[in-house]
């Protein structure tokens, strides 16, 4: 019985979402478009922050962003959806990360 319960548990932290981090972002290809500090295709994680600092619909709105894709709030330079290579839950936890960044 305390084998079968240890696998219970291995199994519900393996299926956890992934920690919020630079690496995920990394992980999930966002690095090629985004940097913490400065501008590349798209905006600065840190200026993403920074503009949606204190609105109650951040993160569902950025969520949506991320997976859906979307244009017209930082330049002509539309961002790709990333709903093939995010699943939502990562999607939430990317988001949360990049809110977090001061």
């Amino acid at each position: 019985m305390k084998a079968l319960v240890s696998v219970v548990i291995a199994a519900g932290l393996l299926s956890t979402p992934a920690f919020a981090s630079e690496d995920l972002a990394k992980a999930k290809g966002c690095t090629a478009c985004h940097k913490v500090d400065a501008k590349l295709i798209g905006p600065a994680y840190k200026d993403v922050a920074a503009k949606y600092a204190g609105q109650a619909d951040a993160l569902a709105k950025l969520t949506d962003k991320v997976l859906n894709g979307g244009s017209g709030v930082w330049g002509p330079i539309p961002m790709t959806p990333n709903k093939d290579k995010v699943t939502p839950d990562e999607a939430k936890t990317l988001v949360k990360w990049v809110l977090s960044l001061k």
